[in-house]
């Protein structure tokens, strides 16, 4: 564990710079690390798609990216008489931006980023947005890919190519390694060993907290065409502040009235408490302040007064977890009791865990824990 520390601390402060990119790179490895906690590894390493690797780059990303007032990650180069953008994917991240500002979600929080990628993730979002939103989204992804490929090649000692990282392929190049979720064959992929994956996380808040500090630093040095700056203490807000929960969930506590209607039964996981029409909050056992996910699996009905004054944005400690895991299986099966639920809550715990359908609730409850523990662990969080 200490090797990898070291590598990874001496990528993040004393690594070549010529913006951002290294930073954002070992921060979204270790985010993917976190977001698939629930892996089954085996001792094997992770293909991990530069594709979701880009989603968090468009996160972090986003704040940075105003029409009006641009914060520049690295200097601008000017050759043939036109200056260049610090970013290949500026142009169509900043038009991404304004596009989300038309949207019924769309704000200017510096964190709008994380709901993007969100409701871009979620089953019904071709449902909700625009065809060509959402395909502005997909060039903005395909274009931070290309880009992504320069600190996987250059992260380690500035005489060597992929001394740290290995290049880039296709996942089916690697046959005895762990597919994330949704991979696809001929998709670039980086091989994450086993070592830098176990390493991600049992470092993981270590490292979070070392990306966001020398990013802040790094950006503050930049000057743009007028000289001017912006301050570390303004970087470290845009880099750290989360998203709200303003996406309405009336769609999904239909379906759940739907259910309770029909006599299926719920019960609140963290008192035990039966539930009713008009008298459940429905609530993200992940909270959304932490990690922004909108998957079915994260949403389960619960009492009103208990999320509202115990719970908020905390998550569940280990006694709790294992306290609340039977009512989890039991509100799944619900879930699979409604022929709309059923296939919304299949594919997204497919694209979190990689269970499939045919999958018990128990198994999936069980997983959910070990997700929901694996985020305790790395973020320091409070607890219930």
């Amino acid at each position: 564990m200490h090797h990898i520390s070291r590598v990874l601390g001496s990528i993040l402060r004393h690594d070549a710079k010529l913006n951002t990119a290294k930073l954002a790179l070992l921060r979204s490895l270790n985010d993917v690390v976190l977001a698939y906690a629930g892996i089954e590894l085996h001792g094997k390493g992770v293909v991990v798609p530069l594709r979701i690797l880009a989603e968090f780059w468009v996160a972090y990303y986003w704040a940075f990216m105003d029409e009006e007032r641009p914060i520049f990650q690295g200097p601008r180069a000017r050759r043939s008489g036109k200056v260049w953008n610090d970013f290949a994917f500026r142009e169509e991240l900043t038009a991404l931006k304004q596009y989300w500002l038309t949207t019924p979600f769309g704000s200017r929080r510096p964190s709008d980023g994380f709901v993007v990628v969100a409701e871009m993730k979620a089953s019904r979002a071709t449902e909700i947005y625009p065809s060509d939103f959402i395909s502005l989204y997909r060039r903005v992804i395909k274009r931070i890919v290309g880009v992504i490929k320069y600190p996987i090649q250059y992260a380690g000692p500035s005489n060597q190519y992929y001394s740290v990282f290995s290049r880039p392929a296709s996942a089916s190049t690697w046959t005895n390694a762990v597919w994330l979720p949704t991979t696809v064959p001929v998709e670039q992929c980086l091989l994450l060993s086993n070592e830098l994956w176990q390493g991600f996380k049992d470092l993981s808040l270590w490292i979070e907290a070392l990306c966001i500090h020398e990013w802040s630093l790094f950006t503050e040095r930049i000057r743009d065409e007028r000289g001017a700056s912006v301050s570390r203490g303004e970087v470290y807000t845009l880099l750290t502040e989360r998203p709200d929960n303003r996406r309405p969930l009336t769609w999904e506590r239909n379906q759940i009235d739907i259910l309770l209607m029909e006599g299926r039964q719920f019960s609140c996981p963290w008192t035990g408490k039966r539930l009713k029409i008009g008298s459940y909050d429905l609530d993200h056992i992940i909270p959304v302040s932490i990690y922004p996910i909108n998957e079915l699996w994260n949403l389960v009905p619960a009492d009103p007064y208990f999320n509202s004054h115990r719970k908020r944005a905390r998550l569940p400690n280990t006694k709790m977890l294992e306290r609340a895991r039977p009512a989890f299986s039991s509100t799944y099966v619900n879930y699979r009791n409604s022929q709309v639920l059923s296939r919304v809550f299949n594919q997204d715990t497919f694209l979190r865990s990689g269970l499939d359908q045919n999958t018990e609730e128990d198994v999936i409850a069980l997983a959910v824990t070990n997700i929901v523990a694996a985020v305790a662990d790395s973020r320091n969080v409070a607890q219930f």
